[in-house]
């Protein structure tokens, strides 16, 4: 069997990617772009041109397209699903995520509403709009972002816990419905990445030595090791695959 060279390869591809201006959405969008892909960047506050992200995209030869929504808000998201109607998205990374920190008995609705709305609500909204438009032309990518939360409770994130074991389902369900429709549903599960949303355990010395004792690779990850990871789940490479939450984690899971 001859294996195609071009496997990875994104060229012609427009990739929508929500969270797209810092951390983990950021690096998602750079890597699209480092494999061909045109981007279309979703945030709340990134500047019109897209800012360094923007830039990075731009300065790989690729397009870049900033499109401002706040995932938090319900008509927010109505009117990015408007702007994308009739835009065929190939690739569809839902990374935008949002934690909120309390113990369980003092975590607010105000919290469990605000987490479930961006992190899972709002990301199935978008996926339904989507996905639709895949589905009509049989082809596409759809990447969720999972967590370690996926698998575990952590502490004082019952909110995000929830949210990111509900991801897992809503992959689940969607592979079982569009594989054989010819789109893809999958998730990544990234591990401790330095990232904004992790700055309050990655820059306490003690607690970022006891989870980097847990990791058998030694190290916290950064935005850009969950390259190989997205760019593989949006490329023919993984047309057989389909349902799967991809821990990209340095082993932590195993420890």
């Amino acid at each position: 069997m001859i294996v195609p060279s071009n496997l990875f390869d994104l060229s012609g591809r427009v990739a929508v990617v929500t969270g797209a201006s810092r951390g983990i959405g950021a690096g998602i969008a750079v890597a699209l772009a480092a494999a061909g892909a045109d981007i279309v960047g979703v945030s709340r506050t990134a500047p019109a041109d897209g800012g360094e992200v923007g830039s990075t995209v731009r300065e790989l030869g690729r397009a870049f397209t900033q499109v401002c929504c706040d995932l938090a808000e319900r008509a927010s998201v109505d009117n990015l699903i408007e702007a994308l109607k009739f835009l065929d998205v190939d690739i569809l990374v839902n990374s935008a995520g949002l934690a909120r920190r309390a113990p369980a008995e003092q975590h607010s609705d105000e919290f469990w509403d605000e987490v479930l709305a961006v992190n899972l609500t709002e990301a199935f909204r978008l996926t339904r709009s989507v996905g639709k438009r895949m589905l009509d032309r049989g082809s596409g990518k759809v990447i969720f972002t999972a967590s370690m939360m996926s698998y575990q409770g952590g502490q004082n994130v019952v909110g995000y816990a929830a949210t990111k074991s509900g991801i897992t389902g809503v992959v689940h369900a969607l592979a079982n419905e569009w594989a054989g429709r010819g789109v893809n549903v999958n998730a990544i599960a990234p591990g401790y990445i330095e990232t904004d949303l992790t700055a309050g355990t990655h820059q306490d010395a003690e607690k970022r030595k006891q989870f980097t004792d847990r990791i058998p690779a030694g190290y916290w990850g950064r935005p850009d090791d969950l390259a190989g990871a997205v760019v593989f789940l949006a490329s023919r490479a993984s047309d057989y695959v389909h349902g799967v939450v991809l821990p990209v984690d340095g082993g932590w899971l195993v420890r």
